[in-house]
C-alpha cells in the first residue's frame, strides 16, 4: 500500500523472470507497491531455482560464469524497469536496485566502472545501483550521484554509516545539480530484522523485550536521516521480513511506517500487511526513548558497536557466498 500524502513507499523484494511477466505487473498496477529492489541472494535463488532462465543461459553458452550471470540479470532488470517506469515518469518512485559484485565492495574504481557498465547495458533512468556503505563505497556513491545515476546505499547498520552515505549523497547531488541535473535519488538502506535475529535468544535469556532492538536502531538512523533534510534521499527499511512466528508477518512494516520513508519486503510480507487494518504512523520516535533502550543494552552487556560491526561483516560475507554460490551454478 503506498501512501503518497504520507511520502511512503513499498517496494518488493524479490526478482525472478517468471513473475516479472504475471504477478509483478499487477502489483504495480493495484498501487500495492512502486518499486522493487533485488540482492545476490535474491538472484541466486531466482537463477539457480527457476527453469525460466534455461533458454537464455543455453543460448550464452561459452560466455563465463560472470557475463552469463551479468546478461540474465541485465535482461531481468531491464524488464522490471520497463514495467515501472510509467511510475518513474510520473513521479511516483519507479525504481529498481541492481547491486554490483559483492567481491568489488572494497575498491571503488572496479565498484564505478562495473556499476557504469551495468546502467549502460541495462539503458533505463529508474535503475539504482546498490552500493554498499563501506569505506570504498561512498566515492562510489558521490561519483554516481555526481554523473545521475540513482544510488541504493545498502548493508547500513549504524548511525556511523548512514552520516558517511549522506554526505556523499548530498556531495554528489550538489554536483549534478551544479551541472544541470535536474533528477537524481538516492535511498539509504537500513538492514532491520538482522539486529532481532542476533539479539533476541539472549534478550530473552536475560528476561528483556524482544523484537525491538532492530526497530530502535532504525528509528535512530531514521531521525538522522530526516534531520539532514535532503528532499531526494530517504530511509528505506530493508530485512523486514519476520523470521520469529511469534510476530506478526508484517510486524516490521507496521512498526516502521514513516513519513518520507520506504520498506522493502518479501511478497508474503507485502501481502499479510495488505490483509490487515489500515497503517497508523510510529516514527519518528524521541531520541531520549532511543536512547533509553540502548542504554539498557549497554547495562545488560550489549555492545551495540559490536554487534553493528559483526552484522556488517556478516552481511558483506553473506552476499559474496551467494554471488559465489550462483556463479558456480552457471558454470557448465
Amino acid at each position: 500500500m503506498v501512501d503518497k500524502d504520507l511520502n511512503f513507499s513499498l517496494w518488493l523484494d524479490f526478482i525472478e523472470r517468471e513473475f516479472l511477466e504475471n504477478k509483478f505487473g499487477e502489483l504495480v498496477e493495484s498501487g500495492v507497491v512502486n518499486g522493487a529492489t533485488s540482492n545476490p541472494s535474491i538472484f541466486a535463488s531466482a537463477i539457480t531455482g527457476s527453469s525460466a532462465y534455461a533458454e537464455q543461459i543455453s543460448r550464452l553458452s561459452g560466455a563465463t560464469p560472470k557475463e552469463k550471470y551479468e546478461a540474465l540479470a541485465v535482461s531481468d532488470i531491464k524488464r522490471a524497469a520497463e514495467i515501472l517506469r510509467p511510475l518513474y515518469d510520473e513521479g511516483n518512485d519507479g525504481f529498481i536496485s541492481i547491486e554490483i559484485d559483492p567481491f568489488l565492495s572494497h575498491n571503488s574504481e572496479k565498484s564505478i566502472e562495473e556499476a557504469l557498465r551495468l546502467f549502460k547495458a541495462i539503458g533505463e533512468p529508474n535503475v539504482m545501483i546498490k552500493v554498499p556503505a563501506t569505506d570504498a563505497g561512498y566515492p562510489v556513491m558521490r561519483e554516481l550521484l555526481g554523473m545521475g545515476i540513482c544510488v541504493n546505499a545498502t548493508l547500513v547498520f549504524s548511525p556511523e554509516q548512514a552520516r558517511a552515505c549522506l554526505k556523499a549523497m548530498r556531495d554528489g547531488i550538489d554536483e549534478f545539480e551544479n551541472t544541470g541535473g535536474e533528477r537524481v535519488n538516492a535511498v539509504i538502506s537500513i538492514f532491520v530484522s538482522r539486529f532481532d535475529r542476533m539479539l533476541d535468544p539472549i534478550l530473552e535469556e536475560k528476561g528483556m523485550h524482544t523484537g525491538l532492538t532492530g526497530i530502535m536502531n532504525a528509528a535512530k538512523i531514521y531521525n538522522l536521516i530526516q534531520r539532514d533534510r535532503i528532499p531526494s534521499v530517504r530511509a528505506l527499511f530493508a530485512s523486514t521480513g519476520v523470521k520469529d512466528d511469534s510476530l506478526p508477518e508484517d510486524y516490521y512494516i507496521r512498526q516502521l511506517y514513516a513519513p518520507h520513508s520506504v520498506n522493502t519486503a518479501p511478497l508474503s510480507t507485502i501481502e499479510a500487511f495488505e490483509r490487515g487494518e489500515e497503517p497508523i504512523p510510529t516514527l519518528p520516535f524521541e531520541e531520549s526513548e532511543i536512547e533509553e533502550y540502548f542504554e539498557s543494552l549497554e547495562k545488560a552487556g550489549i555492545s551495540m558497536q559490536e554487534v553493528r560491526y559483526r552484522l556488517l561483516e556478516d552481511g558483506l560475507k553473506s552476499f559474496e557466498e551467494s554471488f559465489a554460490q550462483m556463479l558456480k551454478g552457471l558454470e557448465s
